[in-house]
């Protein structure tokens, strides 16, 4: 597997990472370790683990990394619901990290799959 920072989906986890960021410094000061912890850790785990993932050097282990980062971007599509909901994010700002995650998500389902099909061809 390449270098992460090579990889269009990591540095698209990595952009959205900056954004939720500045998306969360406006939350209130009693949600620093509830919901913005929580935003924050979940949409760090996407690039992380894909760097993890990259750094093992074996197409199951990243492919198991994949699917980890896939989670993680699925638990931040569901905490950024929760943040429009108690309306800490604008409808505005939820569409675009929505659609950031969302994106995200499918490149990562796309990705997993690709190795999964060149651990079967090795097979």
């Amino acid at each position: 597997m390449e270098d992460f920072k090579n990889l269009k989906v990591w540095a698209k986890a990595h952009q959205l990472t900056l954004a939720i960021y500045q998306s969360t410094r406006k939350f209130p000061r009693d949600e620093i370790y509830g919901l913005t912890s929580q935003i924050r850790r979940a949409s760090v785990s996407i690039g992380a683990n894909i760097a993890e993932g990259c750094g093992r050097r074996s197409d199951p282990e990243m492919k198991r990394f994949v699917q980890i980062a896939r989670g993680s971007a699925s638990e931040l599509e569901y905490h950024l619901l929760l943040a429009r909901d108690l309306q800490l994010l604008t409808v505005e700002e939820f569409k675009d990290l929505e659609a950031k995650a969302l994106e995200i998500q499918r490149m990562l389902a796309s990705l997993a799959q690709r190795l999964g099909a060149a651990v079967l061809a090795r097979s």
